[in-house]
């Protein structure tokens, strides 16, 4: 299982969190029943948001203008300044995917990066978007419309069957805010029957310097294969970090758990120095679902394959 972090190098800020596979095992049959349990359209009246959801609103408001001033949250895909070679990108992506920087003890997530083997989705990703009733329909479109160009954009570089859905889903993009995400309880258990008290104690309770999240499970069977996973996208983020949080979220649950200072150019890196889904994290993703590669295997067993597969990508460079 790992949790991941990602702070600016200069404020305790973090954006992204993940739960892994060991402690979040369902069974097959509870993760199959298909829920379509919020409305498709926003009330006519939508309720008032609290001073703290307003108060967030302004504070990301504010981190984003300061990350930009300071030359953060690039969404260029990196260039000349952030060269790739083969052996870069096969060490990067035994660190990223082959690697948790945190585990569930005790009810809690700890800091303790460790040794992982390769998961990854086998059933084909269905993306459905659940929005919370403070979401205007305009927002709901624009969002929809996002999630979907981004589904065909990761369907093409890993060659897997990814796609967003209006019902049935199995990995689901929850935009709340925070009176939303507090009172989410319901919803989790809705929408992932078997997910575990501490999990949803998680979500539900997750801090301001918290970007944005995802919660990924597997079956009791198939431990090292994703059958569900849960994001949460906060609806206070203006529209640069609210892109950045669906980026980095769903490629992440896809099966790349662990971050890197040694990731660049990449989403999957403390420094936030990128916004949006780079050249390198493209190539990790076509790696993390090459075939050569499967579900369970180690570290230690990938890595001949993976030097292999990354020369292939960089036409040989090293």
């Amino acid at each position: 299982m790992a949790k991941r972090h990602r702070r600016h190098p200069r404020s305790p800020l973090s954006r992204s969190l993940i739960a892994g596979l060991a402690a979040l095992a369902l069974s097959a049959c509870q993760v199959a029943a298909p829920v379509s349990p919020v409305p498709d359209s926003a009330p006519e009246d939508p309720p008032e948001r609290s001073a703290e959801s307003l108060a967030f609103e302004a504070y990301y408001a504010n981190v984003q203008e300061r990350l930009l001033n300071d030359g953060f949250l690039r969404t260029d895909g990196g260039g000349p300044d952030t060269p790739i070679t083969a052996r870069s990108l096969a060490e990067t992506f035994e660190r990223i995917a082959l690697y948790d920087e945190y585990a569930l003890s005790g009810g809690r997530f700890i800091q303790r990066e460790t040794p992982a083997v390769l998961r990854r989705w086998t059933a084909p990703v269905r993306l459905q978007a659940h929005f919370g009733p403070s979401t205007t329909e305009a927002e709901r479109a624009e969002d929809r419309a996002y999630l979907s160009n981004y589904a065909r954009r990761l369907a093409g570089l890993t060659g897997h069957p990814v796609s967003t859905v209006q019902g049935n889903g199995n990995f689901h993009v929850l935009y709340l805010n925070r009176d939303e995400q507090l009172a989410a309880g319901d919803l989790l258990r809705l929408l992932v029957p078997g997910i575990g008290p501490d999990i949803v104690r998680e979500i539900t309770g997750l801090p301001r310097f918290a970007f944005c999240s995802v919660y990924a499970f597997s079956s009791a069977d198939n431990p090292s294969e994703y059958v569900a996973a849960v994001a949460i996208i906060r609806t206070e983020h203006p529209d640069l970090l609210r892109r950045s949080c669906v980026h980095e979220e769903i490629a992440q649950g896809l099966g790349l758990p662990n971050d890197s200072p040694s990731a660049r150019p990449s989403i999957f890196n403390d420094d936030e120095e990128f916004a949006l889904l780079t050249r390198l994290d493209e190539l990790m993703l076509r790696m993390l679902y090459d075939r050569r590669l499967a579900p369970g295997i180690s570290a230690e067993e990938a890595r001949p394959v993976v030097r292999q597969i990354a020369e292939e990508l960089m036409g040989g460079s090293t």
